[in-house]
């Protein structure tokens, strides 16, 4: 019975292991660069693009270059436009940017990468980060009916094979591994006192 559980666990950690990736990094080494003094190569394709709607607008996001790095320059690009017709939005938006969290209800500050006008219809602003990390990028803008505000994930450089999360996660399956192997081999010796007792009574 011991040893089910055992490959049970095994095969829970083993998941949470390669579903679980968190690395974390830290937001006050972005600089923000303007739209204007962009120089990468727009054919590049985008790494993300998202699409999502909120409230009476329709929001579609890139990231360039694909593949994102440490300590090289990267632009978002953002489109707005209304549900109803089609109007592209005609503002300003003002994007910030902090690290992601490992867990939902932690919230790590956040900086202004900067604040963009329309340029052709297109929201453009410039990044460059100094560590490589997850980061959730938040778009804000002000339309007739209140502000909005979208949140998009951000990959600088490589993943890590195994995060701090995967690491906890490692560590409570050796304790539970342990535990279980422990009372097994308890168990066990448990039966066979019980039937050299019993072998000594006959």
């Amino acid at each position: 019975m011991a040893r089910v559980y055992i490959h049970m666990l095994a095969a829970v950690a083993a998941a949470l292991l390669w579903l679980l990736p968190v690395d974390f990094a830290v937001a006050h080494h972005v600089l923000g660069r303007p739209a204007y003094s962009l120089s990468e190569d727009s054919n590049t394709p985008p790494s993300i693009q998202a699409e999502v709607q909120i409230g009476d607008f329709f929001v579609t996001y890139m990231v360039f270059p694909a593949f994102p790095e440490p300590d090289k320059p990267g632009r978002l690009n953002l489109y707005i436009s209304r549900i109803d017709d089609g109007t592209p939005y005609d503002g300003t938006v003002t994007f910030h940017v902090r690290d992601e969290p490992w867990a939902p209800w932690l919230q790590g500050d956040s900086e202004v990468l900067g604040r963009q006008p329309s340029d052709d219809n297109v929201y453009r602003q410039g990044f460059l980060f100094a560590e490589a990390g997850d980061y959730i990028v938040t778009a804000a803008f002000e339309a007739g009916d209140g502000p909005y505000t979208i949140d998009f994930p951000l990959r600088i450089g490589e993943p890590p094979l195994v995060g701090p999360f995967g690491i906890a996660v490692g560590a409570l399956l050796i304790v539970l591994v342990t535990i279980t192997a422990i009372q097994g081999r308890r168990a066990m010796s448990g039966k066979i006192r019980g039937a050299h007792e019993n072998r000594d009574e006959a």
